[in-house]
Formats: C-alpha cells, sequence, structure tokens
C-alpha cells in the first residue's frame, strides 16, 4: 500500500508572527524551516484551508480544519507518508 500523501505548507514569517501562540502548536519544525503538515489543502477560495490529522486524549481520530488567507502562504509541499522534509 503506498503511503498517504501529505503536504507541508509553509508560512511567510510576517504571518507566524501575525498568528502568533494560536498557530505554534501545528508548526512542526524542519530544514526547511517551521511548517504545517496536513492531509488535505484547498486554495481555490480566498482562504487557504488546511485539514490536519491528529489523535485525541483517549487516541480518538480527529480532524482538524485551519483556514488562512491566502497571502501568509509561502510554499506549499507535497510529500509522501510524514518523513522528515529534506535533503539526504
Amino acid at each position: 500500500m503506498p503511503d498517504p500523501v501529505n503536504y507541508a505548507v509553509f508560512l511567510f514569517p510576517q504571518a507566524i508572527d501575525a498568528l502568533g501562540d494560536a498557530i505554534k502548536p501545528y508548526l512542526r519544525d524542519g530544514p526547511g524551516g517551521p511548517h504545517i503538515v496536513c492531509s488535505e489543502i484547498d486554495s481555490s477560495g480566498p482562504l487557504f484551508e488546511m485539514t490536519l490529522i491528529g489523535n485525541g486524549p483517549k487516541q480518538e481520530r480527529l480532524e482538524l480544519e485551519l483556514m488562512l488567507p491566502l497571502q501568509m502562504i509561502k510554499l506549499v509541499m507535497s510529500m509522501h507518508g510524514e518523513h522528515e522534509i529534506g535533503f539526504l
């Protein structure tokens, strides 16, 4: 079975500063800088929509949808699985 496709969404530094503590729990550090890993994206409207998959306190599956203005998005990369981003 192939790895699921996930997306790494990088925000402009000014966007991270403007969002402050509200965005920090969803950011991951990596060689390319802080980014959000999500399972689905939609950039067709005025807001960039991201669906994040996680586990709740009782290991139940949770889905969270984040919506940010398109102007905050710097780069989107598709990746297979949830491997770290970078070059070997």
